[in-house]
């Protein structure tokens, strides 16, 4: 652990926290942000005792050491002209013991000088995968609920926010901290699938109400990209469902031509990796080791490649400070 000391005569400091959860809206959005500020890990919390090991993993007949997820914590010092940022990743919510998670972190907050506290969430619409996806949000007081309505967030009225990213909003209002929950919408038909738009929708208000200068053109294109597949992949859809005959079953297709037989698949590295996209990995990584700045192109191909949480404790290794 780092000593960090409080932030400057005249400053505020921010926490914002993600923890994984649909379209890896909250993840992605946080990711960003370690990119483009250059933030450094400053912390790691102990939370084994809160989490439970389901599973040992084999590798060539051999029982690998238990891994639990792990809890980080960054720091990017003056983020804006008058504010320091905080950014607290854990790898997954555990299955007990959430509020004693959120206490541990906002200890640490309080340590820190921490004014204000923020989450990160998908809100689940019935909208097309090519709609604009909007913000929602949440406060923890009547100060929080103006701002969200000048920045034009929509405030949610009623019903519940599941899993540590509404836990930690509900301690944060029983210690008296200003609290503000930003929830991008995406397709509930979907939600396995990145949808990089709604983290870019509320990294745009986040920034607003922080006076974070931010670029998010790099997210919006990777958002852009994500429709298009999603959407594609639900037009195909609708036309099978479409074509399908009055009972359900297919309609007879024209006679279509053998396809050729396929080459033997290469063999496979970790993650099914083949000796191309692993090269192009270490060419990511090397380039986002000089500059922390490239980090996010390495995460949108770890995600294209389905392959982020085998390389995720590498990739946060990046934002380690430097001996």
């Amino acid at each position: 652990m780092m000593n960090v000391p409080p932030p400057k005569k005249g400053r505020e400091r921010w926490l914002v926290a993600a923890w994984p959860g649909m379209g890896g809206v909250a993840v992605t959005a946080v990711v960003y942000l370690l990119s483009k500020l250059k933030m450094r890990q400053i912390r790691e919390f102990d939370a084994r005792d809160l989490f439970e090991l389901e599973a040992a993993e084999v590798d060539g007949g051999l029982i690998r050491a238990a891994r639990l997820p792990r809890s980080r914590l960054f720091l990017a010092e003056n983020a804006a002209p008058d504010r320091d940022l905080l950014a607290f990743l854990g790898e997954a919510q555990p299955p007990s013991g959430k509020l004693a998670l959120c206490g541990r972190l906002l200890d640490a907050a309080k340590e820190l000088g921490v004014a204000r506290v923020f989450s990160f969430a998908a809100w689940a619409e019935g909208m097309e995968p090519s709609g604009t996806a909007r913000v929602r949000g949440v406060a923890t007081d009547a100060e929080g609920l103006k701002e969200l309505r000048r920045q034009g967030v929509l405030p949610v009225d009623a019903g519940r926010i599941s899993g540590l990213n509404g836990v930690l909003l509900a301690a944060a209002a029983e210690r008296g901290l200003p609290g503000v929950g930003l929830l991008g919408e995406m397709p509930a038909l979907a939600p396995h699938m990145p949808y990089p738009s709604a983290s870019a929708a509320v990294l745009k208000s986040f920034a607003a109400m922080s006076g974070l200068t931010l670029d998010l053109a790099e997210l919006e294109a990777y958002g852009k990209q994500m429709q298009e597949q999603l959407s594609s992949a639900y037009q195909q859809a609708l036309k099978a469902m479409r074509d399908a005959g009055p009972e359900g079953e297919p309609r007879p297709a024209r006679a279509e031509p053998e396809p050729e037989p396929e080459p033997e698949p290469e063999t496979k590295g970790p993650g099914g990796l083949d000796a191309e996209e692993t090269a192009r990995l270490e060419a990511l990584f090397s380039q986002a080791t000089k500059d922390r700045a490239k980090a996010f192109e390495l995460k949108t191909e770890l995600d294209r490649l389905g392959v982020f949480r085998l390389y995720e404790d590498r990739f946060l290794a990046l934002f380690k400070e430097k001996p």
